[in-house]
């Protein structure tokens, strides 16, 4: 068995999904872990006869037939996994795909979504709307959680329910609240009762201690969600996700369980992206580049546009030098994708400067990682991901 985690270098959208489905392709039995972030994340996956799909609740190996394991670091929304799963089944992609949720994982409800907006039209601060870091906020701070285990039982959901709809009520000062919400409460008990069927509910200790070796996985590849330069506590505050991005949680796991040592896989599109507000450096200089006509990350009410510049070696370093507190010395590779709609040589600046790379592989020489190997990718699917070979041992 293998370990691979895979985690972006910038503010998310940097090729994590394509990355996810090309190693899952190299593998017989593999499982993907989702280890941070939730059903706010948006994968997309290109098979090589052009299908599509945007993976948020389901692991972005599932065209290649991973299963999914859904760590207890993850929010769960019941009503989204079940639209993602119906949009993933009725495109004929696969079979309905194994997933496999941790008791554990904390519940969105639609109490956490209406506060997530209702915030974010206050503050500003960057959101997907989606009640993630709503979700992740009342986990952490106050006693109204909610868990993926008590979904099997009614009356414990209906009074957790109500004490999640109380605490909102009194948060917002809104008297209305729990009879304003009351259809969207009843549209999520319904869609809980048709996603227990879906899924199989799983204490994270049994299953990575024993169920992983009884399925036959030969390959565990963490899916990371987001980007490091968004993470908790190396963001850029308060423009910053409610998640630890970097490796930590993946590590975590990775030593209670005593699984084989990871090879890390960093990932940056071509050139930098930011799906929302916040700090974007060399924003403003030209990129020359043409979009993908595809592109996932399109206008909505809360991110607005996704904005682009060159990319930034400094940060490149930066986001480096955050994770190697958790990566220490596992091997890692660096991924290039979008190179594509490029038109001319990758440009960088380096401490503000910018300079045009003849090859992508003279960037390498001014990163503080030596990649294992580089793998450049030329296209929106896996065919066209190519291995750039060897570089160092570390």
């Amino acid at each position: 068995m293998k370990t691979q985690i895979l985690l972006g270098l910038g503010y998310g959208d940097e090729g994590k999904g394509l990355t996810t489905d090309f190693l899952c392709r190299q593998a017989n039995q593999p499982l993907v872990i989702r280890f941070s972030g939730g059903h706010q994340a948006g994968h997309t996956v290109v098979d090589a006869k052009g299908k599509r799909h945007v993976f948020s609740s389901i692991g972005a190996g599932s065209m290649a037939g991973a299963a999914t394991y859904w760590s207890r670091y993850c929010a769960f929304a019941p009503e989204n996994f079940l639209h993602e799963h119906r949009a993933f089944v009725g495109d004929g992609l696969t079979p309905s795909p194994t997933v496999f949720v941790d008791a554990l994982a904390q519940v969105t409800t639609p109490y956490d979504v209406f506060h997530n907006r209702a915030s974010e039209k206050i503050n500003a601060h960057g959101s997907c709307g989606m009640g993630f870091g709503a979700t992740m906020e009342r986990n952490e701070t106050t006693p109204y959680r909610l868990y993926v285990q008590d979904l099997f039982y009614p009356s414990v959901l209906e009074q957790k329910l109500l004490a999640i709809g109380e605490y909102y009520r009194r948060k917002v000062h809104n008297p209305m609240l729990m009879v304003d919400l009351q259809e969207l409460v009843a549209a999520f008990k319904s869609a809980v009762a048709q996603v227990l069927p879906l899924i199989e509910v799983v204490a994270e200790k049994i299953f990575l201690e024993k169920r992983i070796y009884q399925l036959g996985y030969d390959a565990l590849i963490f899916e990371g969600s987001q980007g490091i330069l968004l993470d908790r506590d190396f963001g850029f505050f308060p423009n910053v996700t409610r998640a630890h991005t970097t490796s930590r949680n993946a590590m975590e796991l990775i030593s209670t369980y005593r699984l084989p040592l990871p090879q890390l896989y960093y990932i940056t599109r071509a050139y930098q992206t930011r799906h929302g507000i916040g700090f974007l450096s060399n924003e403003g200089l030209k990129l020359k580049y043409t979009p993908n006509p595809r592109e996932t990350n399109i206008y909505n009410e809360w991110q607005g546009h996704q904005r682009v510049a060159p990319l930034d070696v400094d940060l490149l370093n930066y986001a480096l030098d955050s994770d190697r507190n958790f990566a220490g010395n596992a091997p890692k590779n660096l991924v290039i994708t979008c190179l594509d709609q490029l038109n001319g040589p990758l440009e960088a600046s380096i401490e503000g400067q910018i300079q045009a790379f003849d090859a992508p592989e003279s960037l390498l020489s001014h990163l503080k990682i030596k990649p294992r190997n580089l793998f450049l990718s030329y296209a929106d699917h896996a065919g066209g991901v190519r291995e750039c070979g060897y570089f160092s041992s570390t």
